[in-house]
């Protein structure tokens, strides 16, 4: 049996067979990423606050108002959205555009790499700096981490090809 690259089988034989590819998945992450970030993008927008728990450590306004919730005066969701539009964009002509066929799993995987590592940062802020938590940004930040992860795998394997 030849499996393709981008694709997770799962094989029980009292089931039916079921695939679904890696850029799937990506494009089922970026979904709930661009979910989440537009919600933080609208309430950044329109100035209001957001569902949130507000108890122990979770502070969702102590995050979104801080001085780390922009960069360079750009918000910080703003931006968020922005790389989830991009992503979707690339994962969706991936296998359109003659560029992105032989060089879009690299491009996403170096975009989600970074993406990561801001979000890691963002996580640090959090924790270390502010002391309290906001549940949406942490929703986008494991997104991203699983993001990341998926990115690799599809590098991985399409590097092996």
């Amino acid at each position: 049996m030849t499996t393709q690259p981008d694709v997770i089988e799962q094989d029980n034989s009292t089931q039916p067979r079921f695939q679904l590819s890696l850029r799937t998945v990506s494009l089922i992450l970026v979904a709930v990423g661009l979910l989440v970030s537009g919600y933080l993008s609208y309430s950044t927008l329109t100035n209001t606050a957001t569902v949130c728990i507000d108890n122990g450590s979770f502070s969702c306004e102590v995050v979104q108002r801080s001085v780390y919730s922009k960069l360079a005066g750009i918000p910080i969701a703003y931006l968020g959205f922005g790389i989830y539009v991009v992503l979707a964009v690339l994962l969706l002509l991936e296998n359109r555009v003659p560029f992105l066929r032989e060089y879009g799993i690299t491009l996403i995987f170096g975009i989600t790499l970074f993406s990561f590592m801001f979000s890691m940062w963002l996580v640090y802020v959090q924790a270390a700096l502010l002391q309290a938590f906001c549940q949406w940004c942490l929703t986008h930040e494991i997104t991203m981490t699983l993001l990341f992860i998926v990115s690799g795998i599809r590098l991985k394997r399409h590097l092996s090809s």
